[in-house]
Protein backbone atom coordinates (compact mmCIF):
# COMPACT_ATOMS: atom_id res chain seq x y z
CA UNK A 1 0.00 0.00 0.00
CA UNK A 2 1.26 3.51 -0.82
CA UNK A 3 2.14 5.92 1.64
CA UNK A 4 -0.28 8.63 2.14
CA UNK A 5 0.82 12.54 2.08
CA UNK A 6 0.27 14.40 5.11
CA UNK A 7 -2.90 16.12 5.77
CA UNK A 8 -2.15 19.75 7.32
CA UNK A 9 -6.12 20.91 7.57
CA UNK A 10 -6.66 17.81 9.68
CA UNK A 11 -4.56 19.47 12.55
CA UNK A 12 -5.73 20.82 15.10
CA UNK A 13 -5.85 24.79 13.95
CA UNK A 14 -5.16 25.63 17.82
CA UNK A 15 -1.71 24.66 16.79
CA UNK A 16 -0.70 25.89 12.63
CA UNK A 17 2.81 23.99 12.72
CA UNK A 18 2.74 20.19 11.52
CA UNK A 19 5.33 18.01 11.61
CA UNK A 20 4.87 14.16 10.05
CA UNK A 21 7.48 11.86 10.26
CA UNK A 22 7.29 9.14 6.63
CA UNK A 23 8.25 5.52 7.19
CA UNK A 24 9.31 4.53 3.77
CA UNK A 25 9.98 1.16 1.99
CA UNK A 26 11.33 1.64 -1.31
CA UNK A 27 11.41 4.17 -4.15
CA UNK A 28 7.81 3.98 -4.45
CA UNK A 29 6.54 4.73 -1.17
CA UNK A 30 9.28 7.60 -1.05
CA UNK A 31 7.67 9.20 -3.99
CA UNK A 32 3.48 8.86 -2.98
CA UNK A 33 4.63 9.90 0.18
CA UNK A 34 6.84 12.74 -1.00
CA UNK A 35 5.57 13.89 -4.13
CA UNK A 36 1.72 14.67 -3.64
CA UNK A 37 2.63 16.53 -0.63
CA UNK A 38 4.83 19.18 -2.91
CA UNK A 39 2.39 19.18 -5.76
CA UNK A 40 -0.56 20.60 -3.33
CA UNK A 41 1.67 22.72 -1.83
CA UNK A 42 2.28 24.71 -4.55
CA UNK A 43 -0.78 24.06 -6.16
CA UNK A 44 -2.19 26.34 -2.67
CA UNK A 45 0.40 28.96 -3.74
CA UNK A 46 2.37 27.89 -0.60
CA UNK A 47 5.98 28.40 -0.45
CA UNK A 48 8.19 25.06 -0.85
CA UNK A 49 11.42 23.46 -0.19
CA UNK A 50 12.99 20.06 -0.57
CA UNK A 51 15.95 19.40 1.69
CA UNK A 52 16.93 15.92 1.01
CA UNK A 53 20.11 13.58 0.12
CA UNK A 54 21.17 13.93 -3.27
CA UNK A 55 20.15 10.92 -4.54
CA UNK A 56 16.65 11.01 -3.37
CA UNK A 57 16.61 14.98 -4.43
CA UNK A 58 17.55 13.65 -8.18
CA UNK A 59 14.90 11.47 -7.60
CA UNK A 60 12.35 13.96 -7.10
CA UNK A 61 13.63 16.64 -8.86
CA UNK A 62 12.84 14.43 -11.86
CA UNK A 63 9.09 13.71 -10.56
CA UNK A 64 8.74 17.22 -10.44
CA UNK A 65 9.73 18.15 -13.89
CA UNK A 66 9.19 22.15 -15.12
CA UNK A 67 7.77 22.25 -11.55
CA UNK A 68 11.33 21.91 -9.85
CA UNK A 69 11.92 25.50 -10.55
CA UNK A 70 9.27 26.81 -7.92
CA UNK A 71 10.98 24.86 -5.61
CA UNK A 72 13.72 25.51 -3.27
CA UNK A 73 16.36 22.28 -3.79
CA UNK A 74 18.48 21.36 -1.63
CA UNK A 75 21.30 18.45 -1.05
CA UNK A 76 20.92 17.89 2.69
CA UNK A 77 24.03 15.95 2.96
CA UNK A 78 25.90 19.11 1.94
CA UNK A 79 23.12 22.27 3.39
CA UNK A 80 22.47 19.95 6.54
CA UNK A 81 25.91 17.86 6.85
CA UNK A 82 26.04 19.71 10.10
CA UNK A 83 22.69 18.92 12.03
CA UNK A 84 23.24 22.05 13.78
CA UNK A 85 22.75 24.19 11.04
CA UNK A 86 19.78 22.78 9.66
CA UNK A 87 17.23 24.95 11.77
CA UNK A 88 18.82 28.11 11.08
CA UNK A 89 20.17 27.88 7.82
CA UNK A 90 17.91 25.93 5.53
CA UNK A 91 14.93 25.86 7.56
CA UNK A 92 14.16 29.23 9.16
CA UNK A 93 15.82 30.69 6.54
CA UNK A 94 13.82 29.55 4.19
CA UNK A 95 10.50 29.91 6.13
CA UNK A 96 11.07 33.61 6.84
CA UNK A 97 12.25 34.01 3.64
CA UNK A 98 8.30 33.67 2.81
CA UNK A 99 6.88 34.85 5.95
CA UNK A 100 3.68 35.97 4.44
CA UNK A 101 2.42 32.77 3.13
CA UNK A 102 1.90 29.06 4.29
CA UNK A 103 5.09 27.21 3.82
CA UNK A 104 5.82 23.18 3.35
CA UNK A 105 9.10 21.71 3.24
CA UNK A 106 10.89 18.11 3.04
CA UNK A 107 13.77 17.87 5.36
CA UNK A 108 15.69 14.61 5.71
CA UNK A 109 18.34 15.13 7.87
CA UNK A 110 18.74 11.17 8.96
CA UNK A 111 19.80 8.81 6.31
CA UNK A 112 21.61 5.63 6.55
CA UNK A 113 24.85 6.55 6.03
CA UNK A 114 24.46 9.06 8.93
CA UNK A 115 27.86 7.90 11.56
CA UNK A 116 27.03 7.43 15.45
CA UNK A 117 29.07 9.88 16.15
CA UNK A 118 26.29 12.64 13.79
CA UNK A 119 23.31 10.50 15.22
CA UNK A 120 22.75 12.60 18.65
CA UNK A 121 23.40 15.42 17.07
CA UNK A 122 20.66 15.22 14.71
CA UNK A 123 17.77 13.56 16.21
CA UNK A 124 17.87 16.32 19.45
CA UNK A 125 17.74 18.85 15.99
CA UNK A 126 14.29 16.81 14.83
CA UNK A 127 13.05 17.43 18.61
CA UNK A 128 14.27 20.86 18.45
CA UNK A 129 12.59 22.13 15.02
CA UNK A 130 9.15 21.51 17.78
CA UNK A 131 10.44 24.42 19.44
CA UNK A 132 11.23 26.69 16.97
CA UNK A 133 8.58 26.46 14.82
CA UNK A 134 5.82 26.59 17.28
CA UNK A 135 3.11 29.05 15.72
CA UNK A 136 4.30 29.13 12.28
CA UNK A 137 2.47 28.20 9.13
CA UNK A 138 4.79 25.81 8.46
CA UNK A 139 4.55 22.25 7.72
CA UNK A 140 7.73 20.15 7.75
CA UNK A 141 7.72 16.60 6.02
CA UNK A 142 10.33 14.19 7.51
CA UNK A 143 11.21 10.87 5.63
CA UNK A 144 12.67 8.29 7.14
CA UNK A 145 14.04 4.84 5.41
CA UNK A 146 11.91 2.02 7.11
CA UNK A 147 13.82 -1.00 5.33
CA UNK A 148 17.40 0.89 6.01
CA UNK A 149 17.47 2.56 9.01
CA UNK A 150 17.64 1.35 12.35
CA UNK A 151 14.78 0.45 15.08
CA UNK A 152 16.16 2.64 17.29
CA UNK A 153 15.99 5.62 14.79
CA UNK A 154 12.53 4.69 13.96
CA UNK A 155 11.57 5.01 17.88
CA UNK A 156 12.97 7.94 18.39
CA UNK A 157 11.34 9.15 15.22
CA UNK A 158 7.85 8.73 17.01
CA UNK A 159 9.20 10.28 19.96
CA UNK A 160 10.39 13.93 17.75
CA UNK A 161 6.99 13.46 15.58
CA UNK A 162 3.65 14.41 16.90
CA UNK A 163 2.24 12.33 13.31
CA UNK A 164 3.45 9.10 11.79
CA UNK A 165 3.02 8.48 7.84
CA UNK A 166 4.01 4.79 6.68
CA UNK A 167 1.92 2.35 4.01
CA UNK A 168 -1.32 1.87 6.47
CA UNK A 169 -1.64 5.39 6.52
CA UNK A 170 -1.15 8.63 9.20
CA UNK A 171 -1.89 8.88 12.57
CA UNK A 172 -0.89 10.35 15.98
CA UNK A 173 2.44 9.26 17.48
CA UNK A 174 1.58 7.84 21.03
CA UNK A 175 5.33 8.48 22.12
CA UNK A 176 6.00 11.92 21.35
CA UNK A 177 8.24 13.48 23.83
CA UNK A 178 10.71 16.26 22.42
CA UNK A 179 11.79 17.37 25.16
CA UNK A 180 13.03 13.78 26.46
CA UNK A 181 14.61 13.24 23.56
CA UNK A 182 16.53 16.11 23.89
CA UNK A 183 17.36 15.42 27.76
CA UNK A 184 17.75 11.75 27.13
CA UNK A 185 20.90 12.53 24.62
CA UNK A 186 22.71 15.35 26.15
CA UNK A 187 25.19 12.73 27.53
CA UNK A 188 28.76 13.41 28.39
CA UNK A 189 30.75 12.77 25.36
CA UNK A 190 33.99 10.44 25.20
CA UNK A 191 37.14 10.68 25.73
CA UNK A 192 39.41 11.30 23.05
CA UNK A 193 41.60 8.33 21.69
CA UNK A 194 44.30 10.72 21.64
CA UNK A 195 46.29 12.66 24.31
CA UNK A 196 45.32 16.29 23.19
CA UNK A 197 46.45 19.52 23.33
CA UNK A 198 45.12 21.67 26.18
CA UNK A 199 45.57 25.35 26.72
CA UNK A 200 44.00 27.14 29.47
CA UNK A 201 42.14 30.23 29.00
CA UNK A 202 40.94 33.10 31.38
CA UNK A 203 40.19 36.61 31.01
CA UNK A 204 42.60 38.85 30.32
CA UNK A 205 43.56 37.86 26.60
CA UNK A 206 44.53 34.25 26.47
CA UNK A 207 42.02 34.08 23.31
CA UNK A 208 44.68 34.93 20.97
CA UNK A 209 46.97 32.34 22.42
CA UNK A 210 44.26 29.91 21.94
CA UNK A 211 43.82 30.67 18.37
CA UNK A 212 47.32 30.74 17.54
CA UNK A 213 47.50 27.19 18.63
CA UNK A 214 44.53 26.15 17.10
CA UNK A 215 45.70 27.96 13.56
CA UNK A 216 49.52 26.01 13.94
CA UNK A 217 47.58 22.56 15.09
CA UNK A 218 45.50 22.78 12.11
CA UNK A 219 48.04 23.35 9.93
CA UNK A 220 50.06 20.77 11.04
CA UNK A 221 47.21 18.13 10.63
CA UNK A 222 46.97 19.39 6.41
CA UNK A 223 44.18 21.66 6.78
CA UNK A 224 43.56 23.98 3.93
CA UNK A 225 43.90 27.72 4.76
CA UNK A 226 40.19 28.57 4.32
CA UNK A 227 39.70 25.96 6.97
CA UNK A 228 42.21 27.00 8.78
CA UNK A 229 40.36 30.75 9.08
CA UNK A 230 37.14 28.87 9.64
CA UNK A 231 38.78 26.78 12.70
CA UNK A 232 40.38 30.24 13.99
CA UNK A 233 36.76 31.88 13.82
CA UNK A 234 35.22 28.82 15.49
CA UNK A 235 37.81 28.92 18.74
CA UNK A 236 37.97 32.69 19.13
CA UNK A 237 33.96 32.51 19.42
CA UNK A 238 34.44 28.57 21.53
CA UNK A 239 36.74 30.97 24.11
CA UNK A 240 35.14 34.35 24.04
CA UNK A 241 31.91 32.63 24.86
CA UNK A 242 33.43 31.10 28.23
CA UNK A 243 34.63 34.25 29.34
CA UNK A 244 31.80 36.17 29.13
CA UNK A 245 29.06 33.12 29.44
CA UNK A 246 30.94 30.46 31.49
CA UNK A 247 32.30 31.98 34.59
CA UNK A 248 35.30 33.90 32.83
CA UNK A 249 37.54 31.09 31.85
CA UNK A 250 37.64 27.61 30.06
CA UNK A 251 39.84 25.49 28.74
CA UNK A 252 40.48 24.30 24.98
CA UNK A 253 41.18 20.87 23.22
CA UNK A 254 42.73 20.11 20.21
CA UNK A 255 42.77 16.46 18.45
CA UNK A 256 42.46 14.78 15.38
CA UNK A 257 40.84 11.60 15.38
CA UNK A 258 38.87 8.99 12.27
CA UNK A 259 40.11 12.10 9.93
CA UNK A 260 38.75 14.88 11.63
CA UNK A 261 40.33 17.54 13.46
CA UNK A 262 38.50 18.73 16.65
CA UNK A 263 38.05 21.82 18.72
CA UNK A 264 36.61 21.35 22.60
CA UNK A 265 36.28 23.74 24.93
CA UNK A 266 35.05 23.34 28.45
CA UNK A 267 33.60 25.79 30.93
CA UNK A 268 31.47 26.47 33.98
CA UNK A 269 28.39 27.92 32.24
CA UNK A 270 25.54 26.29 31.57
CA UNK A 271 23.94 26.48 28.52
CA UNK A 272 19.98 27.13 29.20
CA UNK A 273 19.25 27.92 25.69
CA UNK A 274 18.10 24.13 24.06
CA UNK A 275 18.23 26.42 20.67
CA UNK A 276 21.43 28.55 21.07
CA UNK A 277 23.00 28.44 18.19
CA UNK A 278 20.32 28.19 16.05
CA UNK A 279 18.13 31.52 16.48
CA UNK A 280 18.83 33.18 13.20
CA UNK A 281 20.60 36.32 13.29
CA UNK A 282 18.75 39.34 13.49
CA UNK A 283 19.29 42.89 11.40
CA UNK A 284 21.90 44.76 12.99
CA UNK A 285 22.40 41.67 15.69
CA UNK A 286 25.86 42.23 16.49
CA UNK A 287 25.63 39.71 19.81
CA UNK A 288 24.95 36.64 20.39
CA UNK A 289 26.06 35.22 17.47
CA UNK A 290 29.18 32.95 18.23
CA UNK A 291 27.56 29.79 18.40
CA UNK A 292 25.77 30.51 15.12
CA UNK A 293 28.65 31.32 13.48
CA UNK A 294 29.92 28.00 14.96
CA UNK A 295 26.99 25.67 13.53
CA UNK A 296 27.74 27.51 10.33
CA UNK A 297 31.70 26.78 9.88
CA UNK A 298 31.63 23.24 11.45
CA UNK A 299 30.92 20.51 9.85
CA UNK A 300 29.01 18.61 13.60
CA UNK A 301 29.04 20.11 16.94
CA UNK A 302 28.04 18.10 19.99
CA UNK A 303 27.27 19.59 23.25
CA UNK A 304 27.31 18.31 26.28
CA UNK A 305 25.84 20.73 29.08
CA UNK A 306 24.93 20.25 33.21
CA UNK A 307 25.20 21.92 36.15
CA UNK A 308 28.64 21.25 36.51
CA UNK A 309 28.89 23.34 32.94
CA UNK A 310 29.13 22.74 29.42
CA UNK A 311 31.63 21.04 26.88
CA UNK A 312 31.26 22.17 23.45
CA UNK A 313 32.94 20.30 20.63
CA UNK A 314 33.06 21.51 17.01
CA UNK A 315 34.47 19.15 14.68
CA UNK A 316 36.02 19.63 11.04
CA UNK A 317 36.57 16.75 8.02
CA UNK A 318 40.21 16.99 7.24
Amino acid sequence: MSAAAPAPAEVSPAEPFVHPALFYRGEAEYLAGTVPFVRDGLAAGDAVAVAVPGGNLELLRAEFGPDAERIRLLDMTQAGRNPGRIIPGVLRAFADAHADQPVRIIGEPIWPKRSELEYPACVQHEALINMAFTGRDVTILCPYDADRLTPTVLADAEATHPILIDGTGQRDSRAYSPDQIVATYNQPLPEPAESPQVVEVATGGDVARGRRLARTFAGDAGMPEDRVVDIELVVTELLANSIDHGGGSGTMRLWTSDSQLVCEVRDRGLLTDPLAGRHPARPGQTRGRGLLLVNHLADLVRVHTNDDGTTLRAHFHI
